[in-house]
């Protein structure tokens, strides 16, 4: 029955991509142009892929079955299910399980186990669900922040993926076609612990894990999650659209769109790429109208191409399927959600970002490529932008509460659709899926939660316990995954760090120019991008959430800090930075600054920050800094919506570990899930791995690898006592 199984599941994957007719699709990787790749190569590609796997596998099975590695040991499960649940709090968690509201996660912890999962350093998602991939600290896996400096442009960029265009074109008439498809080159290092289970012979089908994108190919399906771009090739730039010509927005996140009053309606156009197919060609665009409600029902129509569907106010349309017509046979295929905010007296539209339709991708946004085209067709179309709930459009006030929650819970359904069908489907090997409603909602409503030391922000008894009842469905989402469980099956629900709330805003480069080791140039047009550094006056700056960068000659383009001077250069910052006060609070918003020498270990650490700023709850890097610009002041309240956060000290965000069978220690990091699961299978740990098997006394059997001690030993990145 297992190989039946597996074998239904292969079927189902490369069956609709040898029938699915393909068009060509437009997308705009990050940091790079958009690019429109043949419709001739990506059918051709995908066909004979198809077939070659078709015609090659039977040999392909016997090959791996005589050559592939040996189990160093006796596996002590048949299946591992993991549930991430991102940025779950323990301590949140725990209050309400004693409060009888999460009777799942109770039983867990009586019958198996309960511990806080210590986090990476810094505490947040690409980080921590790399080194959970991997078992491996970030000198080992490379990703050290969601952006970070390129040295030679000084400018920030993405540090998990960088998509560039075909480097040559065949120019006809006013054309000019590409030659070749667009690169992806992935920004993390190191092994995951699927594709190591791939080597000897264990399937693996993996949904949504952060920083899986670029696919890799190993032995299972995975669909990619965290910096999927939109076709924009942005990490999601959503749409605002009003008749009221008084309504003038400055949107960072978002694109603010006219929108033409029409006798009993509107009109306008959805941007879409770039058309790179002619020189100079512009953006690319989708003409729609909307019909307003002439009877009284209050039911309107949006036409967009050959569609018309139903427009209600505040109620999201399904997914609209997209197509931009660069050239004849070159179409980009898109999906978005549009939402009627008002229509009277002024029609006022938002539009979620234009995504990579999972049906018909435009680059590869799983593995194999035909796994989300399996997907799409059993539940139809999806979210598959790596953040693909909107957060932004809450934080810059376009939508309300009530929107982004709607939103949100969509997103979730989805992905439990396709994890319960992952889950059904894979009776051996591992299961992993991480739900992110739990990081998102978190970021937004935590102002509405009554934190025991800062209190609620805002008092709306709407939202008073938004927090309170997300748990509780992440509870019953555990109970329903806990029926699945047999005795041969280890189930662990772990979330990559905590969360506490986010008040007050430390602007780093405001701090390092006030301090002298930043100079300003104040000709620049833009504060915003390091574009404001006076890079021959600057011994350090600031990019991302934390980590502080020196100017360092010959690794910075325009360095000046000698190597010699580097070691005294840090010292000094981390004292005056531990020194740091707020006038309006006691205390230091700073718990701890960490020098990169100390923190990371392995080949990588010459790409790290120089040094990381680990701050106390309550305070987080203000949002000018994190795309490396300039606040007016260096500590300020934090009044967007956006209100709850995790980089924070590692210490003191801790993430949780639930299991179903016990632990034998009292401490476990992130970095520990990795190895533990190889070990379930029987499967020798690399070397490398910084992490430890953690349920070693499973059914009476001894470890079936090496491990190796964790390099951040002697750094307090996290507590190590069991709840």
């Amino acid at each position: 029955m297992r190989k039946l199984t597996r074998r239904s599941l292969i079927l189902l994957v490369l069956v609709p991509l040898a029938l699915h007719p393909l068009v060509v699709q437009g997308y705009l990787g990050p940091g790079a142009g958009f690019t429109i790749v043949s419709t001739f190569f990506v059918l051709f590609a995908a066909l004979a892929s198809a077939f070659v796997v078709l015609l090659t596998w039977p040999f392909r099975w016997v090959l791996k079955r005589v050559f592939r590695p040996k189990r160093a040991g006796i596996a002590k499960a048949r299946r591992v299910v993991i549930v991430g649940l991102d940025g779950q709090d323990p301590e949140l968690t725990e209050k309400w399980m004693n409060e009888g509201l999460l009777p799942n996660f109770s039983r867990l912890r009586e019958t198996g186990a309960f511990a806080r999962l210590g986090t990476t350093l810094p505490a947040e998602s690409p980080v921590a669900w790399s080194s959970f991939q991997t078992g491996c600290n970030p000198g080992k896996h490379r990703i050290y922040d969601f952006l970070v400096p390129n040295r030679k442009s000084l400018m920030p960029e993405l540090s998990s993926a960088n998509v560039t265009a075909p480097g040559r074109t065949l120019k006809m008439g006013k054309y000019l076609i590409p030659l070749g498809k667009p690169s992806i080159a992935a920004g993390r290092r190191s092994e995951s612990f699927w594709s190591i289970l791939g080597k000897f012979g264990i399937f693996s089908s993996v949904l949504r894990v952060p920083i899986t994108f670029p696919p890799e190919r190993f032995n299972g399906v995975l669909l990619s999650a965290m910096n999927v771009p939109d076709v924009k090739g942005s990490q999601g730039t959503y749409y605002y659209f009003t008749t009221d010509p008084k309504d003038k927005r400055v949107l960072v996140s978002g694109q603010q769109c006219p929108l033409e009053a029409v006798d009993g309606g509107a009109k306008g156009e959805l941007p879409g790429p770039e058309n790179t197919l002619i020189k100079d060609g512009g953006e690319l665009r989708i003409p729609f109208s909307i019909a307003s409600a002439q009877d009284g029902s209050g039911v309107g129509r949006l036409r967009i191409a050959d569609q018309t569907i139903e427009l209600r106010r505040n109620e999201y349309t399904p997914w609209v399927s997209l197509s931009y017509k660069a050239a004849v046979g070159f179409t980009v295929k898109a999906i978005a959600r549009f939402l009627l905010l008002d229509d009277s007296p002024h029609v006022r539209l938002y539009v979620t970002p234009i995504q990579i339709d999972p049906g018909s991708p435009a680059l590869p946004i799983s593995h194999p490529v035909a796994y989300s085209i399996y997907l799409a067709k059993r539940q139809g179309p999806f979210a598959t932008l790596g953040v693909a709930e909107d957060t932004s459009g809450l934080n810059e006030l376009v939508i309300g509460e009530d929107a982004f929650m709607r939103q949100a819970q969509d997103i979730h359904r989805e992905r439990e659709t396709m994890f319960f069908d992952a889950l059904s489907k894979t009776r051996s090997g591992s299961v992993v899926c991480v739900f992110d409603i739990t990081d998102r909602v978190q970021h937004m409503f935590f102002r509405f939660h009554k934190d025991d030391h800062w209190g609620a922000s805002v008092a709306d008894e709407r939202y008073t316990h938004v927090l309170r009842d997300l748990y509780v469905q992440m509870d019953e989402l555990v109970g329903r995954v806990m029926k699945e469980i047999d005795e041969k099956s280890v189930l662990m629900v772990l979330s990559d760090h905590g969360f506490k709330p986010f008040r007050r805003a430390v602007e780093l480069n405001r701090w390092l120019q006030q301090n002298g080791f930043l100079s300003e140039d104040l000709l620049a047009k833009t504060p915003d991008l390091l574009q404001r550094v006076d890079w021959s006056n600057t011994q350090a700056y600031a990019v991302g959430f934390g980590g502080i960068y020196l100017n360092l000659a010959g690794r910075e383009a325009k360095g000046i800090v000698r190597k010699e001077d580097a070691a005294r250069l840090k010292r000094e910052i981390i004292e005056k930075l531990k020194s740091l006060r707020d006038p309006e609070r006691p205390g230091s918003p700073v718990s701890e600054v960490y020098d990169r020498d100390l923190a990371y270990k392995g080949p990588y650490v010459e790409d790290a920050p120089d040094l990381v700023v680990g701050f106390a709850p309550g305070y987080r890097v203000a949002w000018e800094t994190v795309t490396g610009g300039f606040g007016e002041r260096v500590i300020s309240d934090n009044t967007r919506p956006w209100s709850g956060d995790h980089n924070m000290n590692p210490s003191q965000v801790p993430g949780m570990l639930f299991s179903n069978r016990p632990l034998d220690v009292g401490q476990p990091h992130i970095m520990d899930i990795a190895p533990t699961v190889l070990d379930l299978f029987g499967v020798p740990i690399p070397a490398h791995m910084d992490g430890k098997p953690i349920m070693r006394g499973a059914r009476g059997q001894e470890p079936s690898g090496p491990t190796v001690e964790s390099p951040l030993a002697h750094v307090p990145l996290s507590p190590r006592t069991a709840v």
